[in-house]
């Protein structure tokens, strides 16, 4: 595999998400599988065996997930989600995250939720070696599977910033990526009422929400969210749900 140059680190995370916009334009140009394609790759008549009584061949699903934690607004969000008996997707940061409040990925974990990767350190994929890379991935698995007993086969790329070499890394290290198709840019607005109106503003079904529990006005907005889109027929799931009966494959980038 090429190597590459190592390209600027952004000095914060809210810095780093400005360009989420601009990863979404970039993501076009990237082979993705949506999850309806997921599904139907699987076997005839395969059970959904990820659904837990949800057939997202039949119902109307969407995911929920939320990436960068945890944080001190994670409990919060949990406890609303229990409320709500609705189970999201976490793609969780190592670095003064995951180290920091190991007792919020037990809990993640514990509580049906599905626990996933979002990197070491929220470095950009595409503007490190191939070494930095492996590093960047290999260690919030580790981390995730001494808390959870459970090592993540799912991945977030910061940005959504990937290419085919992220992809051959991703297969080499058992991990698919997963992107997003709604995004409420709660980085640059603490307004709970925007972000509620720009996810229902965009949801659709098999849609991925994209939200970040680390900003102030995103918990806020999650119950007015799952109370909308509830009234409006749809079924929360974890993202392994919404491509069941097919599974996540190393290396294959999903994307509604």
């Amino acid at each position: 595999m090429r190597e590459r140059r190592r390209g600027f680190r952004p000095a914060t995370l809210v810095s780093a998400a400005v360009g989420m916009a601009l990863a979404l334009t970039g993501c076009a140009q990237v082979d993705t599988t949506s999850p309806s394609d997921a599904r139907k790759e699987a076997a005839q008549g395969a059970p959904a065996s990820f659904g837990g009584g949800v057939d997202c061949r039949k119902a109307k699903c969407i995911a929920l997930t939320f990436d960068a934690g945890p944080s001190e607004n994670s409990p919060r969000l949990l406890d609303i989600l229990k409320e709500k008996k609705v189970h999201a997707t976490f793609f969780l940061l190592g670095k003064r995250h995951i180290e920091k409040y190991p007792q919020l990925v037990k809990r993640m974990s514990d509580e049906g939720h599905e626990v996933a990767s979002h990197t070491w350190d929220h470095k950009i994929l595409t503007d490190i070696s191939d070494d930095q890379v492996r590093e960047e991935l290999r260690r919030p698995n580790d981390a995730i599977k001494r808390i959870t007993g459970r090592k993540p086969t799912l991945m977030r790329p910061p940005q959504g910033r990937t290419d085919a070499n992220i992809h051959d890394i991703c297969k080499e290290l058992g991990l698919a990526e997963v992107l997003w198709s709604v995004t409420a840019k709660d980085y640059a607005t603490t307004d709970s009422a925007l972000i509620t109106k720009r996810v229902l503003d965009q949801a659709d079904r098999d849609g991925i929400i994209l939200l970040h529990d680390i900003y102030s006005g995103t918990v806020p907005a999650v119950p007015g969210i799952i109370d909308a889109l509830k009234k409006r027929g749809y079924t929360f799931v974890t993202v392994p749900q919404l491509l069941a009966p097919g599974r996540a494959e190393p290396g294959k980038v999903y994307r509604p």
